[in-house]
């Protein structure tokens, strides 16, 4: 009945190479399974290229426009050269929603290690190709346009801030997004569980069974959100790294 207890990573393979824990473990496990699945809509859906597609292939078509297109209208059709990127990022966050909501599996995106290596990834890209491409130039999206001389160094400041941020705020949205639903199903589940014994009150057990489904529902609707909302993110970024000035 622990709601925490889900989320421990939990050792299958025990590896210590050089005395470093490498270690097979069930949240590894479960990134290869949905690396696995992204792979296989992908490659599966696509291998047919029908006229008229079929399930799978009108899936793989649609979740390919749907992140081209968000990629385009944030960062311009000079952001595309970042589509696979985004749209690896987008598949993965997905899944590992997704898959996480099936009873009994491991949340890898309710773990603030993986969320956190995620938003790194993005915010390192976002600065070595604004580097590589624009110079010292990059160092403009700290310093608006416009600004008087006096309070340049404040919102210099302030936008450095702002910028260091930003890979807190990208994981720790869907980190915390992930592990309250997960919690609060967790819990509602110990609530049926605990009146299916209590007697008499058995009776009023399905309040809060019809409380998981629906919560199910909006869970499923969260986990797809949020896998928006972070490749959508990442566009804003690097959008950035590709158009630094203000």
């Amino acid at each position: 009945m622990d709601p925490i207890h889900q989320f421990k990573v939990e050792p299958i393979i025990s590896l210590h190479p050089f005395g470093i824990d490498a270690s097979f473990t069930n949240s590894s496990l479960f990134m290869l399974i949905i690396i696995l699945a992204a792979s296989a809509l992908m490659i599966v859906g696509t291998s047919s290229r029908s006229l008229i597609p079929g399930r799978l292939q009108s899936a793989a078509e649609m979740s390919y426009e749907f992140v081209a297109n968000t990629v385009r209208m944030t960062s311009g059709q000079d952001g595309m050269r970042f589509f696979p990127f985004v749209f690896t990022l987008f598949l993965f966050v997905f899944f590992a929603n997704i898959i996480g909501v099936i009873p009994y599996s491991f949340s890898v995106t309710s773990q603030i290690i993986v969320t956190f290596a995620l938003a790194a990834l993005v915010i390192g890209m976002v600065i070595v190709y604004g580097v590589i491409r624009h110079g010292t130039h990059f160092l403009g999206l700290f310093v608006p346009s416009g600004v008087a001389p006096a309070l340049l160094p404040f919102i210099a400041l302030i936008e450095v801030i702002s910028f260091a941020s930003r890979p807190i705020s990208l994981s720790v949205r869907l980190f915390a997004n992930m592990l309250a639903g997960h919690i609060t199903l967790k819990v509602l589940g110990g609530f049926v569980a605990a009146l299916l014994g209590a007697g008499a009150y058995a009776i009023v057990a399905p309040l809060p069974l019809i409380g998981i489904v629906v919560l199910t529902g909006f869970e499923l609707f969260v986990a797809a959100l949020q896998a928006y909302v972070f490749a959508i993110l990442t566009c804003v970024y690097l959008n950035d790294a590709i158009h630094p000035g203000h």
